[in-house]
This record gives C-alpha cells, structure tokens and sequence, in this order.
C-alpha cells in the first residue's frame, strides 16, 4: 500500500453533558476509562499503528483535556473541532491546510486496530467516500447478543462501523446531506424521499441491495459513494452504553 491516509478522530461532547459518560465516572465521553486508560487512547494509538497512517488528528471541543490524556508522537495533533460532526468535517473541507485523502472515525472506536484501518483504506482507492459497514450474519455470528442498529437491504442487514474515507473536498456534497439529518435519523426517510421516490420506495421495499442504494445515491450527487464490507466484524462494536463498555472491555482483556 503505496497511499498513505490522513486520520481524523472525532473525540467531541455533546452539548449539555453525556449522560453515559457520567454514569461512567466521566464528563467527556472520550475520557470514559476502558482496561484502565481513556477510551480515546485506544483508537489513536491503533491509527498510530498503522503503516497506512501518516498522521492523525483529534478535533474535541475540549481539546487540551484530550490532549493531555495521548501519547507524545510528532504525527499526532488536537485541534478544536465544530459545534456538530457535519459542522467539523465541512470546515476540514474548507481548511487549504487539509491534506487528503482522510480516514475518519471516532472517539468510542476501542476496538479499533491497524488492520481494520488498512482493510478500509484499501477497499476505497477506488471512491470520493468509503463508508465502513459489517453484516449482521457476520457479527451475529461470533457475538449473538450483541445489539447494534440494523440497516435491512435486499441481500443482509449492515450497521456502521465509524469508519469513513473521505477522498478530496468534492465530499462536501455529501456531508451538507448527512447535516440535514445529522440531529435526527429519524430524517432520514424524508432524505431518501428528496433524491427521488422511487429510491424511496426500493429502499423501504428492501429492492436494493446496499451497494445499489449507494450507487443511485451516487449518481444524484454526483459523488461515489460506497460500501466497504470490513473483514473483521468487531468494527462495529463501539462504546455507546454501559453493555458495550463492559463487553469491549473483555475482548480488549481477551488480546492481551
């Protein structure tokens, strides 16, 4: 892999407080301890890890407290991010300083390693947005209780795995859609509903696989947008609820 990626990890709060992360000794979500360190220590360090990486930065509200909890590398900045994740990501579009193409992920990525960043590097030489998905039968079938949100298509249902290529600017499109639904996903109906009803209808008759919606989505933005199927299923188990954190925990245990 020749290509090297420039990683961005969305560490901010919301506004208000996290209820989790207090009812977890936090008041930052990104600082919630998991095996002992704070959750966002674990992705950076995976990112750092990675020979496809060549530089990483966290975009936090509070972004000295952040820092203080990382280790040392010249790779490696927090910078302050935007009040929202659409909101941080368009003004790195705007930014003349920002150097693509970029991997994004997130704060409550725990699990994340430097293989998982290579798989969807590599699965999104090919277009302008890479969005990182796993099966429900493939992690169903090594964690049976685990809950996620499932997204039902024409061939499996898929969950988001908090792991995103972002090629050049010209994503900007995308990211001023994902903006209009971003505070709610229950907008996300009326979103398919404006790129055309009849993407609306295959997508709620489940008459599209997910590689189809993304292609037609595509095609209406004039941006490509697709669907990485990971290789490694834990991708999709992040930190959003007491259940998650003490599962991650034990697997985390489980590696070392």
């Amino acid at each position: 892999m020749s290509m090297r990626w420039h990683a961005v990890v969305l560490a901010g709060s919301r506004p208000g407080g996290d209820p989790f992360a207090l009812s977890m000794g936090a008041n930052l979500k990104a600082l919630i301890p998991v095996n002992g360190v704070p959750m966002v220590r674990h992705p950076v360090e995976a990112l750092l890890n990675c020979d496809a990486i060549a530089t990483v930065t966290v975009l936090a509200q509070e972004a000295e407290r952040i820092a203080a909890t990382l280790p040392e590398d010249k790779r490696l900045q927090v910078r302050t991010s935007a009040g929202t994740i659409a909101e941080t990501l368009l003004s790195l579009c705007d930014d003349p300083e920002t150097v693509w193409p970029l991997l994004v992920t997130t704060a409550d990525h725990a699990l994340l390693t430097p293989e998982m960043v290579r798989d969807v590097c590599w699965k999104s030489t090919r277009s302008d947005v890479g969005i990182g998905v796993v099966s429900k039968r493939r992690l169903l079938g090594r964690f049976p209780d685990t809950k996620r949100t499932w997204i039902p298509f024409k061939g499996g249902s898929f969950t988001g795995a908090n792991l995103f290529v972002l090629r050049s600017d010209k994503v900007r499109t995308v990211i001023e859609v994902w903006r209009s639904v971003e505070q709610d996903r229950k907008k996300v109906g009326k979103l398919l509903w404006s790129l055309g009803p009849s993407l609306f209808f295959q997508a709620a008759l489940r008459r599209l696989t997910i590689e189809e919606l993304l292609h037609k989505i595509s095609v209406r933005l004039g941006v490509s947008i697709r669907a990485v199927r990971l290789s490694d299923p834990l991708a999709a188990i992040d930190v959003d609820k007491p259940s998650d954190h003490q599962q991650v925990e034990a697997i985390l245990a489980g590696r070392q």
